[in-house]
């Protein structure tokens, strides 16, 4: 059940917070919002999202140096990371990914395949099938 699941959003453009937020909800998940990199890690301690749609262009601390701390702190090296940026040429991308995201999608995108890739996500995150299990096989 997505009730279950949350998704922080980290995007310091109102419009595109709630956009998100509206979608996000639309397809059965809880949400909290944070509008810096600062607010960012703020919340990630106080909520444990179960995955974070991050922007890269924030004030304070970039969406890239967010993602640096998250991996660099065992407490939050796990929770999944979706970049979600105008900044789409190949260097912020190899960048994002260097630093520990899991997928960078760049706007505009389709709602529809930003759901797929958090879904994706989610999927990923909770496989508990060891590789052990398919030895057999």
């Amino acid at each position: 059940m997505n009730r279950d699941r949350l998704i922080l959003i980290v995007e310091d453009e109102p419009d595109w917070a709630n956009l998100l937020r509206h979608h996000l909800e639309r397809a059965g998940y809880r949400t909290a919002v944070a509008a810096d990199g600062r607010e960012a890690l703020n919340r990630v301690l106080a909520h444990r999202p179960d995955v974070i749609v991050l922007d890269v262009m924030l004030p304070h601390l970039s969406g890239f140096e967010v993602c640096r701390m998250l991996r660099a702190a065992p407490a939050t090296a796990r929770i999944p990371v979706l970049m979600l940026t105008a900044r789409g040429d190949i260097e912020d991308k190899l960048k994002g990914f260097r630093l520990g995201a899991d997928d960078y999608l760049t706007k505009p995108y389709e709602m529809a395949e930003l759901l797929a890739r958090v879904e994706v996500l989610f999927r990923r995150s909770t496989a508990r099938h060891p590789l052990s299990q398919f030895a057999d096989l």
